[in-house]
């Protein structure tokens, strides 16, 4: 599995690097390597993570940072598929390949918590909702960057990268309504199938996570109502993102790392 994971980690920078030449003038054709190196780098980062964790969902927090990284690098190649922006896949490859390397080579070995059927499920739609919104936050900052860029007219390499301004704001918003969708079943499936919150150390992750999809479902609201859009839509987003993430990781951290306590 080492010769495997320091191969997904090198096609994970690699893929980055590819995506970057075009904004040194470089050449397009470098995306086509770099959908390509970034591809088999998935691919190879789940079979890593099946690998050293005997077949199952490892929930440990280094696991989860690099399982989380594995399907937010999943979707961005999909993104970039129907609608190039490369800016993405610069940022969130190489991300995917450290969380990676600290799982394989740092992380101390940790058993998988074992899963029924139901939490599976429930696990499954809450990694593939905060994925989705990690990359509506990352597009968020994006479009704060093209905005400013546009705004004082100082284009640069990065607001290049980037497709029309409307297009952006349009997949930020497809994106976080897929990931709002998915929050809503990741907190129904959890009323429904995680039955002791307290002794599977769930409260406050359960409690922030509903705090977030309020947040997102104020943002969508207002979108739709009175059309909101930048600053305030990107202060929401990225409100709303901090604080799933501390849902989970944060939560995670403290009690692994901390208080060296083990939940779900």
């Amino acid at each position: 599995m080492e010769l495997a994971a320091v191969l997904a980690i090198a096609l994970y920078f690699t893929a980055a690097a590819a995506l970057a030449r075009p904004l040194l003038n470089q050449g397009a054709i470098a995306r086509r390597a770099a959908l390509a190196s970034g591809t088999v780098a998935v691919l190879l980062h789940f079979a890593v993570l099946f690998g050293i964790h005997r077949g199952a969902v490892d929930l440990h927090f280094y696991a989860a940072l690099s399982l989380v990284s594995a399907v937010t690098a999943a979707l961005t190649l999909m993104v970039n598929v129907t609608r190039p922006v490369a800016a993405l896949g610069i940022i969130l490859f190489p991300l995917a390949g450290l969380f990676l390397a600290i799982d394989e080579f740092l992380a101390p070995p940790t058993a998988p918590f074992p899963l029924d059927w139901q939490i599976g499920l429930h696990v499954i739609i809450a990694l593939l909702a905060y994925s989705l919104l990690a990359i509506a936050a990352v597009l968020a900052l994006l479009l704060a960057t093209q905005e400013k860029a546009l705004r004082t007219r100082t284009l640069n390499a990065w607001a290049d990268a980037l497709p029309p301004l409307t297009q952006t704001e349009s997949l930020m918003f497809k994106l976080i309504g897929a990931g709002f969708a998915l929050l809503t079943l990741t907190l129904l499936s959890g009323i429904l199938f995680v039955h002791n919150l307290h002794a599977q150390h769930q409260a406050h992750t359960a409690i922030l996570s509903l705090v977030a999809w309020i947040i997102f479902g104020v943002l969508l609201f207002g979108r739709w109502r009175w059309g909101w859009r930048g600053h305030r839509a990107v202060n929401l987003i990225l409100a709303g993102m901090a604080i799933l993430l501390l849902a989970f990781f944060g939560s995670k951290f403290v009690l692994e790392q901390i208080l060296h306590r083990h939940g779900m």
